[in-house]
């Protein structure tokens, strides 16, 4: 038997062993850091650069055991790497630690610095993916890049184990319209990362994940909690998903698939499905929205969901993957806020295929939509194939209280009663170019109708709809509606409606109409906010005829009578930046023709008062080919026509450098006045005051035809400072931002130097004028092109005239100045001109002037040559000298209008032509 002490002994020897090993390690655990700390950091330097193609920084860098104990890890602190191009001047990876784990065996044995384990901590993962699919991701460098490098092939990186710590993850790609965020995202990696190919065992918590495709939120505020594992092939960049579990708030996923990284998109071949699940927990994993509804529900049922996703994505080659959702609801039950009459039996059998994601190949496949509330009923089945011309099947049938409904279910912000009975079928190809349509049999009926929504506080009630639809041909021309009756009531105001439609080819109509409605109001009651309409119509009126009838004239077939009373009526047109407003008129309707009287209108500042008649109204307003005809009378105050321009939206470019030069440019684009193809209409029009390019014209009369597009202007005049001016022009819009325009003019009496200190356009054009007096008169024809700012088009403009001068004086002209130093004659710096006419034509930039003579202080002058519309000179000028002319000087003036040349000779050099390339 031991003795005590020997005992005692013992457990000191080893307690002193055991306290020196203790001591040791701890000793090796604080000196190896620093003993290898200079090689450690020199091998990162090494292989930054031999692995990265992307700029890395850090601040600092330290080495120890007790970081992630009992791993030697290398910690950079407050890391920044770059992206790959073109996103190389952005952060990818930002992180206040990045901590790497050491083999520490290499650290002895071996030549390099083996790191087999990566942890971020705090870190901001930033991914970017441009329209054209190029990401920021690609900072490892490839195998083709590695080959130069000596002992590549010794990897230092020997990867086993990954995890990040609270961090933050964005994924922005704007090739695939896919953005979603991760905040709070813990995430542990394992497998032997060393392979080629690997097993990696993830494990994954977000507090908050948010997904948007197309700018629509679909999960937003979501927890993730996932077990995941995937096989990686490093050679591809391929990830294998498997035996993947994944628990979006209370909604459990399987996810199994396949993702492989390609140099302009992506390979994807996912399987995501939900089976035997709660219908509650479906809803749970819906968008924030629907949350406060949940809260108040009640919801019970089984579901299964199957969502794929196959396919390469691929922008520049035009590569789509094929998307598939099978969804079903059994037996499902819904009651919102506790109400009395539930929804049960919910039951719905969806399939859902776009191929390619091509919205043409949509193939929409509802089996079943059905519900119960007590003995009422909702049964309907519905499958669409295609999206232009789509093939459509359909079964729908109801018998059920709109109230208890809107009720159980909870629909917010619109409030429904009254009792709905239909039962409508329909089976074909609805092909609108070819005159096709489903063949369908059906009725829809609903009695004591009520509407009401948040967007005005009160409802359209008593509403009464009796419908029959049929068509037993599948075409237009077999279609009938029968409306008898429908009518509603609305703020106290009764409307009836019955209407007999058929054969929608050549669209025979009966139908009668009386009540008021003031369509702001209604409007509302349907509206989203930011959206308006104003105006209300009183109607009386009958309308019985067929549509051809109409078009050829054969107005006593037709049996079309009535009035129509508009007030505060907003008209917005496409082709107006404004809206037309009739703040009132009554229509007088008989047969087609729609007369109106002491009609009050407005546009902007711009007044009207109206007379005449329209034609063809129900033929314009019911189909795209119907042409409006009418003659009116039209007088007013005040017309601005400058606020008559439509806008065009800036034309926005691609690259930073000519962004700013090009919208600026842009943004100053009004657009041309479009005149409607489908108008054929006579206006006589006077007005007192017309603001025209800050122009003021007074007392302005017109004659205007439009008809197909083109704008039709005889004997129309105005008074301009004391100026009577008469014009003919014919005007037509080419496109949005093109005009092509002739245009005659005559001008009697115009005062120069009144025309300068009134006009600003003239001050502009002729500047020279600023010291000239005198009176002369125009008459000149001019054709050609305006651009988007109603601006000629120099090039384009082609014609001729005259310009009569009438005791003009000219003062401080440069060109006469300059003719007078060449000639040192002082008298002819201001010559006075009197009945002289001078006759030019247009084409090609180039204002050819003819030869004109005038004559003062004992000199006769003779002109002729060319001038560019730009300022350009290359004239002629003979200066004949006292007393009879006989001797004169030859002169040439060249340079430009503000700068002229005038050189004695006879010798000149012809201006450039600048022809007019657009067709």
């Amino acid at each position: 038997m031991m003795s005590k002490s020997k005992f005692k002994s013992i457990l000191f020897k080893t307690a002193k062993y055991i306290g020196i090993t203790f001591a040791v390690v701890l000793a090796l655990l604080f000196l190896t850091p620093i003993v290898f700390s200079d090689k450690i950091k020199e091998q990162i330097k090494k292989t930054a650069n031999e692995k990265l193609n992307a700029e890395l920084n850090y601040s600092d860098v330290s080495v120890s055991f007790f970081q992630h104990f009992p791993s030697l890890t290398l910690t950079l602190n407050d890391l920044s790497l770059n992206g790959s191009a073109p996103y190389q001047n952005e952060k990818f990876i930002t992180a206040k630690e990045v901590s790497f784990g050491i083999n520490v065996s290499s650290l002895i044995f071996s030549e390099t610095v083996k790191i087999d384990q990566i942890y971020l901590s705090n870190s901001f993962i930033n991914v970017k993916v441009n329209q054209k699919g190029e990401a920021n991701y690609n900072v490892y460098k490839s195998s083709v890049q590695q080959e130069k490098v000596k002992d590549s092939s010794d990897s230092a990186l020997k990867l086993e184990k990954i995890e990040i710590i609270n961090s933050k993850i964005v994924y922005d790609d704007l090739s695939a319209k896919v953005h979603f965020d991760a905040f709070g995202f813990n995430y542990l990696g394992k497998g032997d990362l060393n392979e080629a190919i690997f097993d990696l065992y993830s494990k994954a918590k977000i507090e908050k994940l948010n997904i948007v495709y197309e700018n629509e939120p679909y999960l937003m505020n979501k927890k993730v909690d996932a077990d995941l594992i995937t096989k990686v092939n490093i050679n591809s960049l391929s990830f294998f998903f498997q035996q993947n579990n994944l628990k979006i708030n209370d909604l459990l996923v399987d996810f199994i698939g396949k993702f492989d990284i390609l140099k302009e998109g992506y390979n994807m071949d996912f399987v995501i499905k939900s089976n035997n699940s709660d219908l509650h927990d479906v809803f749970t994993a819906f968008p924030p929205k629907y949350i406060t509804w949940l809260s108040k529900t009640e919801i019970k049922g089984n579901t299964n969901l199957q969502f794929t996703l196959k396919g390469k994505y691929i922008v520049s080659q035009n590569l789509a993957p094929d998307l598939n959702l099978d969804l079903k609801i059994n037996n499902g039950f819904v009651n919102y806020n506790k109400s009395a009459f539930p929804v049960s039996n919910l039951n719905l059998d969806l399939t859902t295929k776009v191929l390619s994601l091509n919205p043409e190949l949509l193939v929409v496949d509802a089996r079943n939509l059905s519900l119960n509330i007590n003995q009422d009923y909702l049964k309907s089945s519905f499958y669409m194939e295609g999206m232009t011309t789509p093939e459509i099947k359909a079964d729908f049938k109801a018998k059920i209280n709109l109230e208890k409904l809107d009720k159980a279910l909870g629909i917010p912000d619109l409030e429904l009663k009254g009792f709905l009975i239909g039962d409508v079928k329909a089976n074909g190809k609805f092909d609108q170019k070819n005159k096709l349509l489903p063949v369908i049999k059906g009725q829809v009926d609903l009695e004591n109708g009520y509407v009401k929504t948040k967007y005005y506080p009160n409802a359209i009630t008593n509403i009464t709809v009796k419908s029959k639809i049929e068509n037993k041909k599948g075409t237009f021309d077999d279609l009938k509606v029968s409306l008898k009756p429908t009518q509603f009531t609305f703020e106290g105001k009764p409307v009836f409606v019955t209407a007999d439609l058929s054969n929608f080819d050549d669209l025979n109509y009966d139908i009668t109409a009386k009540g008021e409605l003031d369509i702001s109001r209604i409007y509302k009651v349907f509206s989203q906010k930011g959206l308006d309409l104003d105006g209300s119509i009183k109607a009386d009126l009958v309308l019985k005829g067929k549509q051809s009838d109409a078009e050829k004239g054969n107005y006593s077939k037709l049996y079309n009578k009535g009035t129509l009373e508009l007030r505060n009526i907003g008209i917005a047109s496409e082709y107006l930046p404004k809206k037309f407003i009739i703040k009132e008129g009554i229509f007088k309707i008989n047969q087609d023709k729609m007369s109106f009287n002491n009609f009050l209108a407005a546009y902007g500042q711009s007044d009207f008062k109206m007379n005449g008649y329209l034609q063809n109204v129900f033929n314009y307003v019911t189909t795209k080919t119907g042409v409006l005809k009418g003659a009116f009378k039209v007088s007013a105050k005040y017309i601005n026509v400058d606020e008559f321009m439509s806008s065009t939206p800036p034309n926005t470019t691609v690259t930073k450098t000519e962004t700013k030069e090009t919208s600026s440019s842009a943004a100053k684009e009004k657009g041309v006045i479009i005149i409607p193809t489908n108008l054929n209409l006579h206006l006589m029009a006077t007005a007192q005051k017309v603001n025209f390019d800050k122009l003021l014209l007074q007392n302005a009369t017109g004659d205007l035809k439009m008809n197909k597009g083109l704008l039709s202007m005889k004997n129309t005049g105005f008074n301009l400072i004391g100026c009577t001016v008469s014009m003919n022009a014919n005007y037509q819009a080419v496109t949005p931002k093109k005009a092509n325009f002739d245009y005659g003019i005559k001008a009697t009496d115009f005062d120069i130097k009144r025309a300068y200190n009134e006009i600003e356009v003239f001050r502009k054009m002729a500047s020279a004028a600023e010291k000239a007096q005198g009176i002369v008169a125009l008459d000149y024809q001019l054709k050609g092109r305006l651009n988007a700012n109603m601006d000629p088009v120099y090039p384009s403009l082609v014609g001729g005239g005259t310009l009569s001068v009438k005791d003009v004086k000219v003062r401080g002209l440069k060109m006469f100045n300059a003719v007078s130093k060449e000639t040192s004659s002082e008298a002819m710096k201001n010559p006075d001109l009197s009945k002289v006419e001078i006759k030019s034509t247009v084409k090609n930039n180039i204002m050819t002037i003819e030869r004109f003579k005038f004559k003062f202080a004992g000199f006769r002058p003779r002109i002729e040559g060319t001038t560019s519309l730009d300022g350009k000179l290359n004239l002629k000028m003979r200066l004949g000298l006292p007393p009879l002319g006989i001797f004169g000087i030859p002169l040439t003036v060249t340079g430009t209008q503000d700068k002229p040349k005038v050189k004695v000779g006879r010798k000149t050099e012809g201006l450039e032509e600048t022809e007019d390339t657009e067709e």
